[in-house]
């Protein structure tokens, strides 16, 4: 596809129709936006190549270059061999400056949910229905039009069945369903992680559970998924034991035996391109690699489709010995050129195998040459560990006795999870000691601060409290551990734990001076010390209120009923500008 002009582009603005918006009032549309966005309808203009014809709800603002990415990310490609319904998902880049005020549900959804889960301020998730048929009656003898729902939220699996009910009945009936469909959205409970959620959509009851802090992954009360109240109204009912994931096996099946190689490259936020010829098992491919560290949060960048029109593709694509730490899918021939240096490429036959080939170490010109013709894993990285052969025994054991896939999929989970846990338990019990001694928490000092993470303090304690007591596996943790330090995944791993500590010892804090009798401690102080106790405590109770610090409501009326009763030791006019700051 050809890329429009800025002109163009701003066509493409016109080009969208006004669309029906079936909001009575704000909480409606706040209820709506928590799972949803928007809907955009994509179509092929003859003048302008792909364009967006018409957005949902109709109040929706988008940039510039979201209604780029927009466009083509919601076309395969490459569509000459995408006849029918093509399916699969995307990572959307928000515009410049465009960040939005969370909702209550959001900011409770993101403080429950396992980190992995949580929303990200710098880009949305886009699930799309391609759909592609010969038609005689349109100029160029095709209709090409795609249906994305973009959300906020990573339940990848979840939007993937929303999206292949409401495309197929919007391209039947058009524009009419979009409204019935917005209703029916804006009176689902919010997004809640632990919880078995009901989500009626257009007869079909969806039923699924998102997974909450404590990563617990199976989802519970079956009881209450078949008494649900509204499963009696549905047509059907489609039970999603997982939002987020779906078939890890088989989008590893012809490389399981890489796993562990692949787990590493994961872990290290390595530079990896999977080379597909089509947008599904990229999409596919791409996500469950970044699964395979849960409940790890993959912190670098990755696009499960990436485009040659993508707004990031020179940075992405330089001709650099060192690429950006990102995990690209791309289905464009144009890539096995332009990527050749990158240090890891999976190609995918056009079956959807990638087949067992050795790990190359060739010049450019002769990998170009592999790529082109042989599917493959193709890499010169040495793993830090050695393979668990007692888990790839039991997957290959799986296949030979026809195992089914979800089972498989349980298998392989649960082994990476427990390995993603065991590099993680020593550096959770690490940051751990970083915590101040609770006596030395002072509730009329400064608030403390955890101690800094120091590497080698860290890899000190590894041969008495090392991966080792959780795992069999064996290798050159050490040396693993020192690359991990110089990844993303750690930054962001180490910025959200300290964050959380930091948060802990105010919340000691502030539950301290709770219980002091600060009458007592005014009795010899000057005003201006009361002053500046009371503004002090005023400014510790904001920030717990905008930091999520874990503080009981019950602390935070006791922490006010003392600024009131040391207020009321100060003369008047000092008491009336304190209020009124208040």
């Amino acid at each position: 596809m050809s890329k429009p002009s800025s002109s163009e582009e701003q066509a493409n603005s016109s080009t969208s129709k006004k669309s029906p918006n079936p909001f009575r009032n704000v909480h409606q549309r706040e209820a709506f936006a928590n799972w949803v966005h928007c809907i955009c309808i994509v179509t092929f203009d003859l003048e302008l190549g792909q364009a967006i014809e018409a957005v949902y709800p109709n109040d929706i603002e988008l940039s510039e270059l979201e209604r780029s990415n927009i466009c083509y990310l919601a076309f395969p490609d490459s569509n000459s061999g995408c006849m029918g319904d093509t399916q699969y998902h995307v990572r959307i880049k928000k515009g410049a400056n465009k960040k939005y005020k969370d909702s209550k549900a959001i900011r409770d959804y993101n403080k429950k949910s396992p980190m992995f889960l949580q929303t990200d301020e710098d880009y949305y998730w886009g699930s799309v229905y391609f759909r592609q048929v010969k038609d005689k009656n349109l100029p160029r003898g095709y209709f090409q039009k795609s249906v994305m729902l973009v959300t906020r939220l990573p339940l990848v699996n979840l939007y993937s069945e929303l999206c292949a009910l409401i495309a197929p009945e919007f391209f039947d009936s058009g524009e009419t369903c979009m409204e019935r469909i917005m209703k029916e959205v804006s009176k689902w409970p919010p997004p809640a992680p632990g919880q078995v959620l009901h989500l009626p959509l257009l007869g079909v009851l969806y039923q699924t559970y998102i997974p909450n802090h404590a990563f617990n992954s199976t989802m519970p009360n079956v009881a209450a998924i078949d008494s649900a109240p509204e499963k009696a109204a549905a047509a059907r009912s489609l039970i999603l034991t997982a939002a987020y994931d779906g078939d890890m096996f088989k989008s590893l099946s012809s490389i399981v035996s890489h796993v562990h190689l692949l787990w590493e490259l994961v872990l290290l936020s390595e530079p990896i391109v999977v080379m597909t010829s089509s947008p599904t098992t990229s999409s596919e491919i791409v996500h469950t690699l970044t699964a395979m560290i849960a409940p790890l949060k993959y912190c670098a960048d990755h696009r499960p489709y990436f485009t040659i029109h993508d707004s990031e593709f020179k940075e992405y694509t330089m001709d650099s010995q060192s690429p950006p730490a990102v995990i690209l899918g791309v289905t464009n021939p144009f890539f096995a050129k332009t990527l050749r240096h990158w240090p890891h490429i999976v190609r995918v036959a056009e079956n959807g195998s990638v087949g067992d080939s050795p790990k190359y170490k060739s010049k450019r010109s002769e990998g170009l040459k592999i790529l082109d013709s042989k599917p493959g894993l193709y890499t010169q990285y040495k793993t830090f560990l050695q393979k668990d052969k007692a888990i790839l025994k039991k997957l290959l054991k799986g296949v030979q006795t026809k195992r089914p896939g979800e089972a498989q999929t349980a298998l392989l989970k649960r082994h990476l999870a427990e390995l993603t846990e065991s590099f993680m338990i020593p550096l959770e019990r690490y940051m751990a000691s970083l915590m101040p001694l609770q006596k030395s928490i002072s509730p009329f000092k400064a608030t403390p601060i955890p101690q800094l993470f120091n590497p080698d303090d860290f890899l000190a304690t590894l041969n008495s409290a090392g991966p080792q007591l959780t795992t069999g596996i064996k290798g050159d943790w050490v040396g693993l551990y020192r690359r991990f330090f110089r990844s993303p995944n750690f930054s962001g791993w180490f910025q959200a734990r300290y964050m959380e500590l930091t948060n802990k010892l105010l919340a000691i804090q502030l539950e301290a001076l709770s219980q002091v009798d600060l009458t007592a401690w005014v009795r010899d102080k000057q005003e201006v010390e009361i002053v500046d106790m009371i503004l002090r405590i005023r400014q510790k109770l904001e920030k717990s209120n905008l930091d999520d610090v874990p503080l009981e409501y019950s602390v935070q009326e006791m922490l006010r009923g003392r600024i009131n009763e040391i207020t009321q030791t100060l003369p008047d006019d000092l008491r009336l500008i304190l209020n009124v700051e208040s």
